[in-house]
């Protein structure tokens, strides 16, 4: 029969826009695909939120469970003032603990991006049994991916002076630089959506919202002397690693993704001639080494 010969389609995952409790905060995020697969746990980068991953998870959906938070003051979440909560990459691993314990995910894969990566990183290394494997799309944990463009944000490290945060709020925190952010080193910038930068720029925009990412930038001073201990991490647990990394990336470049040879054995490695956001650029591409890699790299979940 014709029936019998068609093969049976997928079926049809919508993204769920949805919101948590996680210790008074709330904290928004996207939600697609059956609970009964494998989980990837998506962690975006600055200025951007869950709002990067808005095409790869219906391109994920239909073989994985697939989940997107935004941090606080993040996105949809909750952006309590700068001098009212902790924002530090140690808190927002402990907001991301909560919330991986809110839902229920017991073991999953996770994707990390710019900031996503010492965020993830610090969770993966505190509970290495339940990530099942890493998806690293320009996200550093080496001191080779630190390179010129990070020069006036270690400026501020050394010295938290109003210059230095007015030199920062200057050159990372208007539209023109949001927009870099999204077109520098892709192949057609023609094929990048503006509403990326308006929708970032817009809740960059926010009352208070620029003295959070300050705070945020200066933190960031926090994460080089993690690197040993996530190293650490990679070499003694080698959990599956695919890595696709936009080769033109001015802000976390190339020179920061072979070093993960290093250390990590069981290792895809996928340059891409894009920028820092690749996903804009090539995120059918992602989508598609993504699904090869969980289904060889991740079993399913067994039946309850």
């Amino acid at each position: 029969m014709k029936n019998k010969a068609k093969k049976k389609k997928a079926a049809a995952y919508p993204t769920l826009h949805k919101t948590v409790d996680i210790d008074g905060l709330e904290i928004f995020y996207r939600a697609a695909g059956p609970r009964n697969r494998q989980t990837l746990l998506l962690l975006h980068g600055f200025p951007t939120s869950s709002h990067m991953f808005r095409n790869l998870i219906p391109a994920l959906s239909d073989k994985f469970h697939v989940v997107a938070p935004d941090y606080p003051g993040f996105g949809a979440s909750a952006m309590p003032k700068v001098d009212g909560f902790a924002y530090t990459f140690d808190r927002f691993a402990e907001i991301m603990e909560g919330f991986i314990e809110k839902l229920g995910l017991k073991k999953f894969s996770l994707y990390v991006m710019d900031y996503g990566a010492p965020v993830g990183f610090r969770i993966a290394a505190k509970h290495p049994k339940r990530v099942e494997a890493l998806i690293i799309q320009n996200g550093n944990a080496y001191e080779e991916g630190l390179r010129e463009f990070w020069d006036p944000i270690k400026a501020y490290w050394k010295e938290r002076s109003d210059e230095n945060a007015e030199a920062l709020r200057n050159s990372l925190l208007t539209l023109d630089a949001t927009k870099w952010q999204y077109t520098n080193g892709v192949r057609n910038p023609e094929t990048i959506a503006p509403d990326n930068w308006f929708n970032d720029q817009y809740l960059l925009d926010r009352p208070g919202n620029k003295e959070i990412q300050l705070q945020l930038f200066y933190d960031y001073g926090s994460n080089p002397s993690r690197y040993p201990e996530w190293q650490a991490y990679f070499r003694k647990y080698q959990p599956p690693t695919l890595i696709v990394w936009g080769k033109n990336d001015y802000i976390f470049p190339e020179e920061g993704a072979h070093p993960y040879k290093r250390d990590l054995k069981n290792l895809t490695f996928h340059i891409l001639d894009t920028g820092h956001f690749a996903l804009e650029e090539d995120g059918s591409l992602i989508a598609r080494l993504i699904k090869e890699f969980i289904e060889k790299h991740v079993a399913a979940p067994k039946a309850a």
